[in-house]
């Protein structure tokens, strides 16, 4: 229990992998780090894929991206209506970028999500835009008015709402992730041969895929309530 305990501290300790020589020196941490590459890979992936796109006598290439894309849009917008059209390019890239994130550690990355200070800085994105839609659908007047509905009595509890709903999607994604890891250490101790491969594989990529589809599910609902 020693050995997962410091295994455990070790997880949660982001570590400075590089100092910028700026106001004395800026920290950044490894999961900034990786962000950025996953960033990078990202842009770059789609600046390839992007290229050379035609109307007619379309590649294979072409084919396969159409498809993923179409496939990505319709799955995203039957969650959260027609009238969130607008959204779908917004989530449809969380949705990626989580899952390239979650999986990372198959390249021997340690996933971002590991560090709270990313999946916060996600759901504040989220509940930001959230909170932006409705305002913009219902207007100052009808946006501050439904903070006392269906009551007035339970205006401080919606206000509060607003506060909770990105503390639970950065929980739930936060300890989904550490909580796969910490499965995984008990299998090791347990059984440290055979057994951990597979479910190494599923924690890694599975798991990790279903907690950014959960992610961006749970912000396609809310945005949808805020805008009906």
């Amino acid at each position: 229990m020693n050995h997962l305990a410091e295994e455990l501290m070790h997880e949660l300790t982001c570590e400075t992998v590089l100092i910028i020589p700026v106001l004395g020196g800026i920290e950044v941490l490894e999961s900034v780090v990786v962000t950025w590459v996953i960033m990078a890979i990202l842009l770059i992936a789609s600046m390839l894929l992007t290229r050379d796109l035609k109307v007619e006598n379309i590649s294979k290439k072409q084919l396969i991206l159409e498809t993923a894309v179409v496939g990505l849009q319709d799955m995203i917008e039957g969650i959260i209506g027609e009238h969130g059209k607008k959204f779908v390019p917004y989530l449809a890239t969380v949705l990626i970028f989580l899952g390239i994130a979650n999986t990372s550690a198959l390249f021997g990355f340690k996933p971002p999500t590991k560090d709270l200070n990313v999946t916060l800085g996600l759901a504040i994105m989220s509940i930001v835009l959230t909170e932006a839609a409705k305002f913009q659908k219902k207007g100052p007047k009808k946006f501050f008015k439904s903070f006392a509905e269906p009551v007035a009595v339970v205006t401080p509890i919606n206000i509060l709402e607003i506060f909770i709903r990105p503390l639970s999607l950065c929980m739930r994604l936060f300890g989904n992730v550490l909580g796969a890891f910490v499965v995984m250490e008990l299998i090791k101790i347990i059984i440290p041969v055979g057994i951990p491969v597979p479910f190494s594989l599923y924690f890694d990529i599975f798991d990790g895929l279903i907690q950014a589809y959960v992610f961006v599910f749970l912000t396609s609902l809310f945005i949808k309530e805020a805008i009906e």
